[in-house]
């Protein structure tokens, strides 16, 4: 009788088929991704997304159950990453403190931030949970959480659950702060050139629950949708969606959509709220639409010689000039010097993103400055660049939802 009652009270589905210990894996996994992009980063952190306090709640419970960690510590990181992004003060970044080191020890990193900075809660942790159970339990008792999903583990499926337990306790430190902070800032491509080296892994987000598109996140950090393209899955955004159906999620914002009128031919002051609200999707117009066809017309002309060096400068040419070496600059620079067009393309689009940095400029200025850059794009000789001169002009503003 005795062993009976132990056989369903350790190891209860011992007895299920490989493929369902996978679904059971994946599946729990999955919720803790979903708590870490939705509440930990999504709500927490950026305010991108207002999530019911049950939701909100449970959330907090399952990452107390599968990782222990404790949202003012994460959301105080994630903050300062964003602010310090790509400096020495970055707590993980790529760039700073190598591939390996983010990939491998991501996790370690985020242990060592506060010992690193003591300000760093104070500083960066404002408006995170501070109730009873906060910080009596998810803060205080954090080992009594992920010690918790072991005893369930077990019970559900014997020593078979220690190994599930194992896989849902590396599941974020390893795609997370590994893949995330450490190939996401390395490997990949990039919709915008932000000033950091932020990319997208995939452009279908399912893996880690949309954190995938992570240059869409930096271009955006307050959006509540990562996927811009209308080629992009962000798996997070389709869970807050089924959320405001029920009325537990309320997105607060989503990347703008830039919007058109072909007979618009002059310059006013919804030109200049469009083109800033749409700044960064401008900018990587003008890399597509002007510099890319200037760069091919150039290398038609060009000798062999010429088109090698061309073909090497393509990605320093659409580069942000805040994250370029001196090497890289000075190889630009020498391409710039040898072909005129390029160079004069290549200098209408620094003086089109200054535009947007005349933080003093008042609108009129704005009008002004830019309409003188319209009127000498078209008398450049270069018709991509009359072209995109002419369609600046039929941007206009568009209420998004």
């Amino acid at each position: 009788m005795i062993n009976h009652l132990l056989g369903y009270s350790f190891g209860y589905f011992s007895n299920t088929p490989w493929w369902g210990y996978v679904v059971y894996t994946l599946i729990m996994t999955q919720i803790t991704i979903f708590s870490v992009t939705l509440y930990l980063h999504r709500n927490q952190s950026h305010r991108a997304v207002e999530l019911h306090p049950i939701v909100s709640h449970f959330f907090r419970f399952w990452l107390w159950l599968t990782t222990g960690q404790i949202t003012k510590q994460w959301v105080a990181i994630h903050r300062k990453h964003h602010t310090k992004v790509e400096t020495p003060d970055d707590p993980h970044s790529p760039i700073i403190h190598g591939i390996r080191k983010v990939f491998f020890e991501g996790a370690e990193l985020y242990r060592d931030a506060p010992k690193l900075d003591p300000q760093l809660l104070e500083r960066y942790g404002n408006g995170t949970p501070d109730d009873w159970i906060e910080r009596h339990v998810y803060t205080g008792l954090t080992r009594y959480g992920i010690l918790s999903m072991l005893t369930i583990n077990l019970f559900l499926f014997g020593v078979v659950g220690l190994t599930i337990w194992a896989l849902q306790m590396m599941w974020i430190p390893l795609f997370a702060a590994g893949i995330i902070n450490g190939i996401g800032h390395y490997w990949g491509y990039r919709n915008f050139e932000t000033p950091d080296s932020s990319r997208n892994l995939l452009p279908m987000a399912f893996i880690t629950g949309g954190e995938e598109l992570h240059n869409n996140h930096h271009t955006y950090a307050n959006s509540a949708k990562f996927s811009v393209k209308w080629w992009e899955f962000d798996s997070g955004w389709m869970v807050i969606r089924t959320l405001q159906l029920f009325g537990l999620a309320k997105p607060n914002y989503v990347p703008p959509k830039p919007a058109f009128v072909r007979e618009k031919t002059t310059i006013d002051a919804e030109t200049i709220k469009a083109l800033m609200r749409n700044r960064f999707h401008l900018l990587a117009e003008y890399s597509k639409k002007v510099l890319v066809p200037v760069l091919r017309e150039e290398k038609r002309k060009a000798q062999d010689q010429g088109k090698a060096l061309l073909s090497r400068a393509r990605a320093l040419l659409i580069r942000d000039t805040s994250f370029m070496d001196r090497s890289s600059q000075e190889r630009l620079e020498s391409t710039l010097a040898q072909f005129a067009n390029l160079s004069a393309a290549y200098q209408f689009r620094l003086r089109l993103q200054n535009l947007w940095q005349q933080t003093a400029a008042t609108q009129k200025d704005l009008i002004e400055n830019l309409c003188q850059w319209c009127q000498q794009a078209e008398a450049s000789g270069i018709q991509a660049l009359k072209d995109f001169a002419q369609h600046i002009k039929t941007y206009t503003l568009q209420t998004t939802a």
